[in-house]
């Protein structure tokens, strides 16, 4: 299970606030947790800065990779602050987010073609935002098509298929299940994440609630979640899973995670 740390983002208020003070230690501190709890990249944003976005994005790339050695997730819709924070990101970051909508699509396409670089890729088009699971396969299809014909290499793919919360509409738990299984299925090579606490969002408890679905979203193929790592009790059912999944060969990263006192 790929893990990208979902906690430096500008939207929170404590990370606003952090920002504003530039009081690094703080952020430098939260980027060292996330990779100790076992994040794969760190996703930094800085979207809550309209007029600067650029300066604090790279800012933030800046202080985090001093404090750890996993790579960034670059959260950003604008080319402009992708383009200046890849300059100073050391090694490959991945990118967060494109998607099929037009517009979008053509501005950050440029920062992809030919590259190694791993991308989040938004089922999403110009028609809006997909309802129905065959709705969302309909918009993988064509954005894989897009990418693979761009010189992006599908395995570089990270599917998200946009998790909607419950609260609003029953159906949105078993439709988001359904469109990772169908997606899956493709067997295109790429892979499947998700903004997995999108789920719980309006509801009490929500911790309970985005535990319950990464495990069910693991069993129909996800896996990449967009999360918040320190929940170690998440973090230990994703261990668990990969072992009865058969993800965890011989249950060595389970066993390890145990030896380390880590699982809950």
């Amino acid at each position: 299970m790929i893990i990208i740390g979902e906690l430096i983002n500008s939207t929170r208020k404590k990370i606003k606030q952090a920002i504003d003070e530039q009081d690094v230690k703080y952020i430098q501190e939260l980027a060292k947790k996330q990779e100790e709890a076992g994040a794969d990249y760190i996703d930094v944003n800085s979207g809550a800065y309209v007029h600067d976005e650029v300066k604090y994005l790279v800012w933030l790339v800046e202080i985090v990779q001093e404090v750890v050695e996993k790579p960034l997730a670059l959260d950003s819709p604008n080319p402009k602050a992708l383009e200046e924070a890849m300059k100073v990101h050391e090694g490959t970051p991945m990118i967060n987010s494109i998607s099929a909508e037009k517009e979008r699509y053509d501005k950050l396409i440029p920062l992809l073609k030919g590259t190694d670089t791993p991308v989040i890729a938004l089922c999403m088009s110009d028609e809006g935002m997909p309802e129905t699971a065959e709705d969302r396969l309909k918009v993988a299809n064509k954005l894989l098509d897009m990418l693979d014909k761009d010189d992006v290499k599908l395995s570089n793919v990270y599917l998200d298929p946009l998790i909607k919360p419950v609260s609003v509409n029953g159906e949105y738990g078993p439709q988001a299940l359904d469109a990772i299984e169908k997606i899956a299925k493709l067997e295109s090579g790429c892979h499947i994440t998700s903004g997995l606490s999108n789920i719980s969002f309006g509801l009490p408890h929500r911790a309970l609630l985005n535990q319950a679905f990464i495990v069910l979203a693991m069993g129909r193929g996800m896996d990449s979640a967009i999360v918040d790592p320190l929940d170690q009790k998440k973090m230990s059912l994703v261990k668990a899973a990969e072992v009865i999944l058969n993800l965890d060969p011989y249950a060595m990263n389970y066993l390890k995670a145990a030896r380390a006192d880590k699982l809950v």
